[in-house]
């Protein structure tokens, strides 16, 4: 009874051990990967899944290894057997159909992020990644991928920004400002923000560009409707051209008639930011932020330089703020 209780400890002691020596190797091969020396990062993730070989984590970052490393053969090789697995997350999908993207076997790619999405259906980044492949084959049904993403899983930004650059290119006059703004508040420093800034100084160019918002309107949606009704009081204040100071001037009245008329059936969060920051007395600030980095960056330069007190204030905000859409939100 005594050997049997020693062999029972030392057998203990012998998987804590090996547990800590894959912990600390993962660690290793993380600094490796963050350091760009892949080959390093595939050795010692090789030996520490020696020790683990069922851990899903080191097995994912090997794939991911051998992606960076573009060995996208091995990548796959690796990574598959996990899409099998019932612990199995979206990032195992999402390495593997862009392994598969990478090496032109788009069908093989498109069928990775359909079988992610029927495991997993409210990953945002796989019906994002199923959007992109759809539309390099010009399959307009990417929409209601990135649609789908933005409903189920609305913390994730890639969505946004795809949608609100499709809705710029067709007739819509909403989704694209509406999406476009969402998009730079999850992600403020997303190296695409620059880009969406120009789509939504542009895209309420184009919304202001006929006299009635509401007259050639097709979308019987209740919130575009809404939305363009309330945008439609505040055509006169567009008079002066549409720049950072008059959007300031026609975003506030919108806000103040939504909260008088639509607020409590339409809540939303992105107009409960305008709302704080127009209490803060920050909205200026947010509009030069949002649309006068792409009218005239010189320009904005010079207003923070003039404004030190609210640019400094905005940033906290933006820094510190997690902006997230509440569940029942989706109006699309």
């Amino acid at each position: 009874m005594k050997k049997l209780f020693l062999i029972l400890i030392t057998v203990c002691c012998q998987t804590i051990l090996f547990a800590q020596d894959a912990k600390q190797l993962h660690e290793n091969a993380r600094n490796f990967m963050h350091a760009g020396d892949y080959p390093n990062a595939i050795l010692v993730l090789n030996r520490a899944l020696a020790l683990q070989p069922n851990n899903l984590e080191l097995a994912k970052d090997l794939g991911l290894n051998y992606y960076y490393s573009k060995d996208y053969k091995k990548a796959v090789e690796v990574l598959n057997p996990l899409l099998e697995r019932d612990d199995v997350d979206d990032q195992c999908f999402q390495i593997s159909g862009d392994a598969y993207w990478a090496m032109e076997d788009a069908k093989a790619s498109e069928a990775v992020y359909r079988k992610g999405i029927k495991k997993l259906p409210n990953s945002g980044p796989l019906y994002n990644e199923l959007g992109k492949v759809l539309w390099t084959k010009s399959d307009f049904n990417a929409i209601k991928q990135w649609e789908k993403g933005i409903e189920n899983d609305p913390g994730f930004a890639g969505n946004y920004y795809n949608a609100s650059k499709y809705y710029y290119f067709t007739t819509d006059k909403v989704w694209s400002l509406i999406y476009g703004e969402i998009f730079i508040n999850i992600d403020p420093k997303n190296a695409y923000t620059p880009e969406i800034k120009n789509i939504l100084l542009e895209g309420y160019k184009k919304l202001f560009a006929e006299a009635d918002l509401e007259k050639s309107n097709k979308d019987k949606n209740s919130f575009v409707v809404a939305f363009l009704k309330t945008m439609n009081k505040q055509s006169s204040l567009a008079s002066t051209g549409i720049n950072a100071e008059s959007l300031t001037m026609i975003r506030t009245r919108f806000i103040l008639d939504w909260d008088a008329n639509y607020a409590a059936k339409f809540p939303f969060r992105l107009f409960d930011v305008h709302r704080q920051y127009i209490g803060e007395g920050l909205f200026d600030a947010y509009n030069q932020w949002v649309f006068a980095t792409a009218q005239n960056l010189p320009a904005y330069q010079a207003w923070t330089n003039e404004h030190s007190k609210e640019y400094n204030e905005l940033n906290r905000y933006l820094q510190g703020r997690i902006f997230k859409l509440s569940s029942g939100q989706y109006y699309h």
